[in-house]
């Protein structure tokens, strides 16, 4: 199965530079969740459809080894470039064929990539691979709740990038529309009867108005909407920087600017 449309190695740079970091927020709700349910130690976390690894560097300090898994070449040459944490490895690989010993793994997370999986196929396998009270955790955001601060023209910025996404719908995959659903249908087929939904994480971050750009051509149905026609998706992105910095009243790409972010997280723990 195919989790991500396009695996390119330009696609792969742009996730790298483009996506952000899930918050410390929500870090730290995972983690005070394994302490709670499982307990110390933290030995083995396993990062699924990791990507270009944002949520793997994210857990690195907190467990003896992490693994990074995506299906993508591409996405994991860019994971591995980033130097500074030996704890991490990186291996091509699915969620459905996890390379782990029965009851082996303390922590499963997804961070905006559970939408990808074969459901039943992965919760088989999360079943298998997680040791007793170990823990699962999927997260993402509700782009339909992101809001932009700057000055008094935040409410317009909104509508810009609302505007953006409305363009750009028809070419979203059904499993992204899942994904904007927030896990329901997966978190209801999660057998373990220990399992919750925490919604409504609010994160605030500042970050450049061409940072706002890169993320929406980041996106798997801007990739889709590029191979259709790749000048008018070109022109998609120039004018809405351009929208954004008159807006602003500015000129610099390089302006910042505050957005906020709501994220969910469903979590569960395997039985003992």
């Amino acid at each position: 199965m195919t989790y991500r449309l396009f695996e390119g190695k330009d696609h792969a740079s742009i996730y790298q530079r483009y996506r952000f970091t899930p918050p410390d927020e929500l870090k730290n709700i995972i983690l005070q969740y394994l302490d709670k349910k499982k307990g110390q130690p933290h030995v083995l976390a396993v990062d699924l459809g990791c990507g270009t690894g944002q949520n793997s560097r994210l857990l690195a300090p907190h467990f003896r080894q992490v693994v990074g898994i995506d299906v993508s070449e591409c996405q994991l040459e860019e994971a591995k470039a980033v130097p500074g944490y030996p704890n991490i490895t990186y291996r091509k690989g699915t969620a459905e064929e996890l390379p782990f010993a029965d009851g082996s793994v303390d922590l499963l997370t997804a961070a905006s990539a559970a939408h990808w999986f074969d459901r039943s196929r992965f919760l088989a396998e999360a079943s298998r691979v997680l040791k007793p009270q170990g823990c699962m955790a999927l997260l993402g955001f509700s782009d339909t709740a992101t809001r932009f601060h700057y000055q008094n023209c935040g409410e317009r910025l909104s509508r810009i990038y609302e505007e953006v996404k409305q363009v750009l719908r028809p070419y979203t995959s059904s499993p992204v529309a899942v994904s904007d659903g927030k896990l329901e249908e997966l978190y209801s087929a999660i057998p373990f009867p220990d399992k919750q939904r925490i919604e409504g994480i609010r994160a605030k971050s500042v970050i450049l108005v061409r940072n706002v750009v890169g993320f929406v051509e980041s996106w798997s149905m801007f990739q889709a909407y590029r191979k259709t026609d790749a000048q008018t998706a070109h022109d998609l992105l120039l004018n809405t920087q351009k929208r954004f910095l008159e807006e602003m009243g500015v000129t610099s790409p390089d302006t910042e600017i505050e957005w906020e972010l709501e994220y969910f997280c469903v979590l569960a723990t395997k039985p003992q």
